[in-house]
């Protein structure tokens, strides 16, 4: 299903950028994915193939009018619920995200710190971690006090460790092989 989600995704992200509406259009099927993901009525629904075409699209109608969605997003889902697809909403959704970023030149980081980093201190790593990337790159923060100080960063599958818990845990390894 990752690759049907894929393309989906990779199709609307064509359309997005042509139209030059990718932002509003990632909110907006983020905002639908989200209440579908959080209602198990919606879900099933939206699964049951024994539920009309009609009656799915009528339903997908009403809740992109109470989101105050746009047309793209209207159809793209009405194209999900033709093709049986609907389902598929929040892993289409993820996989239209990351097609964006990858298409935007935009890399996602997920910064762990042993403690609360200052407005500076956060702008000097984004710019490191563009300069190391070639990419634009959008931080989220966490923390975590075991890293005893310093941080840790994963960009996709690479992970930049420069806590002091990970240092101890080199020079530990280091003394006992010698």
């Amino acid at each position: 299903m990752r690759a049907v989600a894929q393309r989906y995704a990779r199709a609307l992200a064509d359309v997005v950028i042509e139209k030059g509406s990718a932002e509003a259009v990632r909110v907006e099927l983020s905002e639908f994915a989200q209440v579908v993901d959080e209602s198990a009525d919606l879900r099933n629904f939206l699964a049951n193939p024994a539920v009309t075409r009609p009656h799915k699209q009528a339903v997908v109608e009403k809740l992109v009018a109470r989101l105050d969605g746009s047309m793209t997003l209207r159809n793209f889902l009405l194209v999900l619920v033709e093709n049986r697809r609907a389902a598929l909403v929040k892993q289409i959704g993820e996989a239209f995200e990351a097609e964006l970023r990858a298409r935007l030149g935009v890399a996602k980081a997920e910064v762990t710190s042993a403690r609360e980093l200052s407005g500076e201190e956060r702008n000097e790593l984004v710019r490191t971690l563009e300069r190391l990337t070639g990419k634009r790159v959008e931080a989220s923060y966490t923390l975590n006090p075991e890293l005893i100080a310093g941080a840790q960063v994963r960009i996709g599958s690479t992970v930049y460790d420069g806590s002091v818990r990970e240092q101890l845990n080199r020079m530990r390894t280091r003394l006992t092989s010698e």
